[in-house]
């Protein structure tokens, strides 16, 4: 492994500093950087394209954001992401500051253990054409604005209707994403060495409209069957697309997956109880 990708939350300055830290304990490394973050440290800069045809190893400086938009960069190339924590939670960016260095060493080693994640992929369609194809590590959202009046979203799986949630929305939710947005709207956490996909209506009408747990390999569809302005799909909380009567949702498992380097220091039900003290009293 000689070709490192270093990809950072904007303007934060702990980031370079650790970045300037890793390349002075690694000299025979060869450090990528995006344009931003080489500007902020001087270094040069690194396009997309070549970044993640080079990259033999990502570090996440930053917090889970940026690990999504590292994963997303990587367009579904296996290659492992190191999530070094600098933001607020961090799920993913499982890492503190104070390993990052000791971590790095293991995977250079060849001794880290690495997490499979699974991966949504969506197709929009509207009057019978593709307008936005994308993939996601932690969900795909359809919501309202805030004036917005609730709107109909007839779901189907595997060719079965599922039902119309009448609702502010739905997330479509990896087992990864269980603990972001689906958990707030109250969905269930899902173990992430499971592949399915949680399915959960935002502020639905009725009450019988609960979230739903469903086998990852069915493709599920979803249509927008009310005329209701100021809707919109956003793909993991960075892309965005306004949605008009009709448009048609397919969501499917990709085929491709998301390899992130474990903390050995603690297990994920360690990390719920860090993060969210969850189970605690």
């Amino acid at each position: 492994m000689k070709t490192i990708a270093l990809i950072a939350k904007p303007k934060k300055a702990e980031a370079a500093q650790l970045a300037r830290q890793l390349k002075a304990a690694h000299p025979t490394l060869e450090f990528l950087v995006e344009a931003h973050f080489a500007e902020q440290l001087g270094w040069a800069a690194t396009g997309a394209d070549e970044l993640r045809e080079r990259a033999e190893l990502v570090i996440v400086l930053g917090g889970d954001g940026t690990l999504i938009h590292a994963a997303r960069t990587l367009r579904g190339r296996p290659v492992p992401i190191l999530g070094v924590n600098l933001g607020s939670l961090g799920f993913m960016t499982e890492i503190p500051v104070a390993d990052a260095l000791t971590t790095l060493e293991q995977v250079l080693k060849g001794t880290s253990k690495l997490a499979s994640r699974m991966k949504l992929s969506c197709k929009l369609i509207r009057d019978g054409k593709v307008i936005l194809e994308d993939e996601v590590l932690n969900d795909i959202v359809i919501s309202k604005s805030a004036l917005a009046k609730v709107s109909d979203h007839e779901t189907w799986l595997d060719g079965a209707y599922v039902a119309t949630f009448k609702s502010d929305g739905v997330i479509f939710a990896t087992p990864t994403g269980s603990t972001a947005y689906s958990l707030s709207a109250g969905g269930p956490i899902v173990h992430p060495s499971i592949d399915c996909v949680v399915v959960t209506p935002i502020c639905p009408h009725a009450l019988t409209q609960r979230p739903i747990v469903v086998p990852a390999d069915q493709p599920l569809r979803v249509q927008l069957t009310s005329e209701i302005n100021d809707v919109y799909l956003t793909i993991d909380g960075q892309e965005g697309q306004p949605l008009k009567l009709g448009d048609r949702l397919e969501v499917m498992k990709s085929e491709s997956r998301v390899l992130l380097v474990r903390n050995p220091t603690i297990d994920y039900f360690g990390v719920l109880r860090t993060k969210l003290h969850w189970a605690e009293r």
